[in-house]
């Protein structure tokens, strides 16, 4: 029996404001436990980009932010709740980060665990997609706050805090299968070309491989097992791109990985490709009505992607590519429906375990809910 579709939240009710307080009084405490134990919560390669006073007005900012949203929040809303829980961690925000010593000795770790990279990636994030959902959505009786959302966000927050290891375990491959087999010529070539024309080949390559793992998660039904987490959700969000299992995460990044070791691009064009990957994986997931016109031929928007999910099956094995359209019309996997978005995503002929901890263990497990010939055709999406 399906469950009955909550009421999309409406301006002037004081929620959203009281939801925003509480999530940046949470990042400001986030914040200051980075800064009270740098050397187990925060990833050596991000630590060395930090400026302290920048780091210091923006958890300032982020709890001057908070106290306002809450206090609209108390103005509008007869439920004061939301407004009360921010104000008290904005109190124990304010008072671990008055008690926090001047300075503090660093040491690398062989473990850390990435709540830096959590606040950050979820600060802008947040910033930029939750307000364009908001106000520019293309499922307007979605709400944020859908049946999923806590599974979903789960998934970010465990990606984020296991960087280091997915970090690690994604160069692995790289480095031991190219190591010192004299690729320094072919480094020196790439890295001379212009930075544009090689964050392009950057680009091309990476989702040349990328599509490769993609295409092999959807056509090998063991392999779908796992692949089939990120394809059970129903509610296409900026989280729902987050819902991966960790195998599956951590094959395709290390395939995609191969090019961008071996070719030896830039460390600005690597680091510039993290960010696009970063925002565009986040994107092509968002429920936004956004419409990007011809840069749909160019690059992967969320119509684009949304048919990758789609439950329709016209649509199944199509738009692998996550950067560049133009793989999919080399491959013969593009889709395109003009301005046509799918009816619904997700497995609906599937019954997938819902929660984190469930969709986990799932694809161990011998065919818990699906006999083999039923994971066998779902696989053909």
């Amino acid at each position: 029996m399906e469950s009955k579709p909550r009421e999309r939240i409406q301006f002037g009710e004081g929620k959203i404001s009281g939801y925003f307080s509480i999530f940046l009084a949470l990042m400001g405490i986030f914040g200051v436990l980075c800064a009270y134990f740098p050397s187990y919560l925060t990833t050596p390669d991000f630590r060395k980009a930090y400026d302290p006073q920048l780091v210091k007005w923006v958890l300032l900012g982020c709890l001057v932010l908070s106290f306002l949203f809450a206090l609209w929040s108390f103005l509008v809303s007869n439920r004061r709740k939301y407004g009360f829980i921010a104000v008290i961690l904005i109190a124990i925000a304010i008072f671990m980060g008055t008690h926090l010593p001047e300075a503090r000795n660093i040491t690398d770790k062989s473990f850390t665990v990435g709540l830096d990279w959590l606040v950050i990636d979820l600060l802008i994030s947040a910033a930029i997609f939750v307000p364009i959902e908001l106000f520019l959505p293309k499922r307007t009786k979605q709400t944020k706050f859908h049946p999923e959302w806590r599974t979903d966000l789960i998934y970010f927050i465990v990606s984020h805090l296991l960087i280091q290891i997915t970090g690690v375990l994604v160069q692995l491959p790289a480095i031991h299968l190219f190591k010192n087999i004299g690729l320094e010529g072919l480094q020196t070539m790439v890295q001379s070309i212009p930075f544009v024309l090689q964050l392009f080949f950057a680009l091309f390559i990476a989702d040349l491989f990328q599509y490769s793992g993609h295409y092999l998660f959807h056509k090998v039904p063991y392999l779908w097992r796992f692949h089939a987490v990120h394809h059970s959700t129903k509610h296409m969000d900026w989280l729902a791109g987050s819902r991966t299992h960790f195998f599956d995460l951590v094959v395709v990044r290390a395939v995609t990985f191969l090019p961008i070791y071996v070719c030896g691009f830039s460390t600005a064009v690597f680091s510039t490709y993290i960010v696009i990957v970063a925002l565009q994986a986040v994107l092509a997931h968002a429920n936004t009505r956004i419409n990007f016109g011809w840069l749909k031929y160019v690059f992967v928007t969320p119509q684009y992607h949304h048919w990758h999910h789609a439950d329709d099956p016209a649509a199944y094995n199509k738009n692998f590519a996550i950067h560049l359209p133009l793989i999919d019309m080399i491959f013969g996997t593009y889709y395109d429906r003009g301005d046509e978005w799918p009816e619904k995503t997700g497995l609906d002929d599937a019954h997938f375990p819902k929660g984190f901890a469930r969709q986990l263990i799932y694809p161990f497990q011998k065919d818990p809910l699906a006999k083999d010939d039923e994971l066998t055709d779902i696989s053909e999406r």
